[in-house]
């Protein structure tokens, strides 16, 4: 060792120092060295974990953002299809309502019409009746009395001769659920009531009988019993001897 230049003493010592001094640096730097490399490792590795779970927290709640956001979408879209229901129905029924206002108004008026026609058809049938009499008495050159005149004109223009609708007295029994007659000019209620007990009785008490007045036909009756027609009428007549004389 000497040879070498090295004192062995000398060595021991700086071998002991050197021990020293790894012992001090080990416990006052390098542990506390890897205590906060471990600690900055820790921290970074939070970090990131705690970036994770705020990302995974955000799309989350985006995702329910979103589905709160359709489901809101949907209650509304479903809100406005009920609300336009709604007053699709209330639309239909208010035209409904008024439509129906309308007909019944226009039935109104074409009943009120069709009474006023044939009230005043009734006041003509007087002065009607005292025409037809005119002339039959130039045409037969004789005069009629009151009496006589009166019958003459009711039987023209009712179909009814003594008691009896003429019209019917050969006419068989049918069966018929509604019975429609068409005069000429209003029937008077006795002459209703006669000839609703012989049509009745042609047809059966279970049938629904209406009157209806239609001055084209010029006197006499026509009775519609369902699908069959008897015509009696004076127009039916006229047209009946225009077709025979041709």
């Amino acid at each position: 060792m000497e040879a070498l230049g090295l004192n062995l003493g000398y060595l021991l010592v700086q071998i002991f120092n050197f021990g020293i001094l790894l012992v001090v640096l080990r416990a006052w730097v390098y542990k506390p060295i890897l205590g906060l490399l471990e600690q900055r490792r820790q921290a970074i590795a939070q970090g990131l974990e705690d970036a994770r779970v705020a990302a995974e927290a955000r799309a989350n709640a985006e995702k329910e953002a979103q589905a709160i956001l359709d489901k809101a979408q949907q209650e509304a879209a479903e809100k406005i299809r009920q609300a336009t229901e709604r007053a699709e129905k209330v639309a239909l029924e208010l035209r409904a309502a008024a439509e129906q206002e309308i007909a019944a108004e226009r039935e109104a008026a074409l009943a009120e019409a069709q009474q006023a026609k044939e009230q005043m058809l009734g006041e003509l049938r007087g002065q009607i009746a005292a025409l037809a009499i005119a002339a039959a008495q130039k045409v037969i050159g004789e005069a009629l009395d009151e009496k006589r005149q009166r019958a003459l004109v009711d039987e023209f223009f009712s179909g009814i001769k003594s008691g009896k609708v003429t019209l019917l007295e050969d006419a068989d029994r049918v069966e018929a659920a509604s019975v429609e007659v068409i005069s000429a000019l209003p029937l008077t209620e006795e002459e209703q009531a006669v000839v609703r007990q012989q049509v009745l009785q042609k047809v059966g008490g279970g049938a629904t009988l209406s009157f209806r007045v239609d001055p084209n036909i010029l006197g006499g009756l026509i009775i519609r019993l369902g699908d069959k027609v008897v015509d009696g009428s004076v127009s039916g007549r006229l047209q009946a001897l225009r077709q025979s004389l041709q």
